[in-house]
């Protein structure tokens, strides 16, 4: 068989199986439908401010230098990292904030001021979230989702129990501060889901925020992109932006045999889809699509999000690189989000400064401001919305952290659960995938394989292992390794 293949969409996980996918000899060719590569992890540049428009944290750089290596490389060969301290800021109300040291002994103290004891449950607490990360981020996340068999290992077996329970049992077992509470629940909002039906070995990301830590490479998360990029082009991928893929074409024998790409016919026999995996089943004819509309509906999605791109001229005070504000109420929000969908009364929001670490963000003197809402997937979005949350978040920034900003916007620019629609194929406008629930994991998620279509693979954050950059580049090479591996 001629070693081709065609890869759909150019995010994260496109991106690292277009490399694995090159290295074993393939020829790849990559179509983005965007004028620029990278996806979701795109950038925003006006009058001298650059912004990603997608992810902008950088946890767990172990995944990025694993990955890295498998070609001989580190990410250093691309990009610098810079660990930040602190990795970010918690605002629980006015003056009342706690920053997260780079340091974990800084962390305990933290903890201990704030609640008498609760050091030493943070000690036991990480010690069983390092040891998961070891088993979910060096073995289970990298098995392909293929039976529930591939859970059952010795180590899985003995942490059971953990897959039943929930990080909110876990979390509040022994700690009583209702700040604390929060700072341990935070992380698993990555996974896309309530911490109350996250399953409890997902304390993992604990151990990635408070063990591993917050970085942030030089430049922006684009950076990342750009770095892949090149390794890949390294390699041999050839890239076409623009190029939007507007059907899969499959012969009688339910054989891929080609793409319409921009109205014309393009020959393939081997497709991978980086893109919305919902999308790219709608470019199928109804009868070769593995799930229906009934089977997406039901569910769990990731928040879609709100986003604003401001820039301000001024420095901003009394925040962080990564700051969080939780002086609403979680759980009232979390419903809107998740139980009952609709325009969050009171919205939790998270904004990010990168020009604070990072001057090449923004000119001297001002600041780059990236603020985000997490909202329902699906919902209403209107230029009136917008604006009206615009002007929320703005005035509880300003009256948290005590300082005058609004009337220092240069620009505004928003993204919303239509941008995600339009610009992504998004299902439902969703930000970051299937939500990581104990009946979402592993096997129980969209297969990579087409059970309908010879040679269609599927790669990204609706398939294994999940939302978040990490799971991405290991999804890519999953999806990889399983295309090798039924090619030869």
């Amino acid at each position: 068989m001629d070693k081709e293949i065609h890869i759909i969409g150019s995010g994260f996980s496109a991106l690292a199986a277009s490399c694995y996918l090159a290295k074993e000899g393939y020829k790849v060719t990559v179509l983005e439908k965007n004028s620029t590569l990278g996806g979701r992890a795109r950038q925003f540049k006006k009058d001298g401010f650059t912004f990603d428009l997608g992810p902008s944290w950088y946890w767990m750089p172990d995944v990025f230098e694993r990955f890295f290596a498998d070609f001989g490389k580190k990410p250093s060969d691309y990009y610098t990292l810079d660990k930040l301290n602190p990795g970010y800021e918690v605002y629980f109300g006015e003056n009342s904030s706690l920053k997260i040291s780079e340091n974990l002994e800084d962390i305990y103290k933290m903890f201990e001021e704030e609640e008498k004891g609760s050091a030493k449950h943070l000690k036991t607490f990480l010690d069983s979230a390092k040891s998961n990360y070891e088993t979910a981020i060096l073995d289970l996340v990298y098995r392909p989702g293929i039976s529930p068999l591939e859970l059952v290992t010795t180590k899985t077996v003995a942490r059971v129990t953990q897959f039943f329970s929930t990080i909110r049992k876990q979390v509040r077992k022994n700690i009583k501060s209702s700040k604390l509470i929060q700072i341990l629940e935070f992380p698993v909002l990555f996974l896309g889901a309530k911490p109350s039906n996250t399953p409890a070995f997902y304390n993992f990301m604990n151990y990635a925020d408070f063990g591993l830590g917050t970085w942030h490479p030089r430049g922006g998360m684009y950076k990342v992109v750009e770095g892949m990029v090149s390794l890949a082009e390294s390699l041999g991928v050839n890239f076409q932006i623009n190029s939007n893929v507007e059907k899969i074409l499959t012969d009688i024998n339910k054989n891929v045999k080609g793409l319409l790409v921009n109205g014309k016919e393009v020959k393939t026999n081997l497709i991978l889809s980086g893109a919305d995996y919902h999308h790219t089943e709608t470019l199928l004819d109804e009868s070769l699509r593995q799930y229906s509309e009934k089977y997406w509906d039901k569910k769990i999605f990731a928040p879609s999000s709100l986003l604003f791109y401001v820039g301000f001229n001024k420095k901003i005070t009394n925040a962080s690189h990564h700051t969080l504000f939780f002086d609403s109420d979680f759980d009232a929000h979390a419903k809107e989000i998740y139980d009952n969908p609709k325009w969050p009364t009171d919205p939790l929001f998270y904004a990010n400064f990168t020009s604070m670490t990072d001057k090449t963000s923004a000119p001297e003197g001002k600041e780059a401001g990236f603020f985000l809402i997490p909202l329902a997937p699906g919902i209403e979005d209107t230029a009136t919305l917008r604006e009206t949350y615009f002007n929320k978040i703005i005035e509880r920034f300003e009256k948290l952290t005590n300082q005058e900003v609004k009337k220092y916007v240069l620009f505004n620019r928003s993204f919303c659960v239509n941008d995600f629609k339009e610009e992504y194929n998004s299902y439902k406008g969703n930000a970051y995938g299937m939500a990581n629930t104990l009946l979402q994991t592993a096997f129980l998620r969209p297969k990579i394989k087409s059970s309908k279509v010879k040679n269609l693979y599927f790669t990204g954050q609706l398939t294994v292992p999940g939302p978040g950059v990490p799971p991405a580049l290991i999804s890519g090479k999953i999806a990889s390794e399983l295309i090798i591996k039924k090619q030869h």
